[in-house]
């Protein structure tokens, strides 16, 4: 765990990318993100199942298989756990990690606080050796009001860092980073929020981008698609078929088969 957790605490905040998929994943290493978390969203679009309803633990036991031997620290989005026993939790997490996550991301989903606490202590023990990232839904879901409540309950239970999504004023974010006397504050890039250099000003020590990039490549498919069929060429930037390819025969060590663009 130490070398994820040494990224909360250097000179910049983690800027973490979250993927979808090998070729996603290892693209984003390739550009120099020495981490990369999955986002549950595209774990569950992609089998046709609603995201946040427990339905894709074994869409996202898959998704970690692939990318727990990638050469970046990963950092896998597990919903709430996919169960409300802790110990069933706590076995998910034992299995993320023997697969090679570095990091799990947790989500109260507003249920109550002292069952998301019960959670984060099982995986403790259950994985000493996983960053969990707990995360609240207060600003998400609700008006932030019950926010310093549930992370202190969540830091007490062993919490290694905390993640607010929906978080985007300048004074809140000082007020609970002042409040979390060290503990990493995590929040999700918003395109009308803060800057990350800005965030960096106040404090916050970890910026997810969550869907962000899956849902970009959908739209960039689409317009792509579109594109052609009015007679234009497709803009931005797209990688060759070679440089795809060569993502996979990195990974397998070998110089791969030869096939036809496809």
């Amino acid at each position: 765990m130490s070398a994820f957790a040494d990224l909360h605490h250097a000179d910049e905040p983690l800027l973490l990318p979250n993927a979808w998929d090998h070729a996603s994943a290892h693209l984003l290493a390739a550009h120099g993100f020495r981490a990369v978390g999955t986002t549950s969203l595209a774990a569950a679009a992609a089998a046709g199942l609603p995201d946040g309803a427990a339905a894709t633990r074994e869409e996202t036991l898959r998704l970690a298989r692939t990318l727990g031997p990638g050469p970046f620290l990963l950092s896998v989005d597990a919903e709430g756990g996919f169960g409300d026993d802790p110990d069933e939790v706590a076995e998910f997490a034992r299995e993320l990690y023997a697969l090679g996550a570095a990091g799990i991301n947790l989500e109260d989903g507003l249920g109550p606080a002292d069952r998301h606490a019960a959670k984060i202590a099982a995986v403790r023990a259950a994985a000493p050796g996983l960053f969990v990232n707990a995360r609240t839904d207060t600003y998400w879901l609700a008006d932030g009001e019950d926010t310093t409540r549930r992370l202190d309950a969540y830091v007490e239970a062993g919490a290694h860092g905390v993640f607010v999504p929906g978080l985007t004023g300048p004074r809140e974010i000082t007020g609970l980073v002042r409040g979390l006397a060290g503990v990493p504050l995590n929040v999700l890039h918003s395109p009308a929020g803060p800057s990350v250099p800005r965030l960096a000003d106040l404090g916050v020590r970890r910026v997810s981008l969550g869907s962000l990039l899956y849902r970009r490549a959908l739209g960039a498919a689409v317009e792509a698609a579109a594109a052609v069929r009015a007679g234009r060429g497709p803009k931005g930037t797209t990688p060759s078929y070679e440089e795809v390819q060569s993502l996979s025969r990195r990974n397998r060590g070998g110089s791969g088969g030869t096939a036809s663009p496809g």
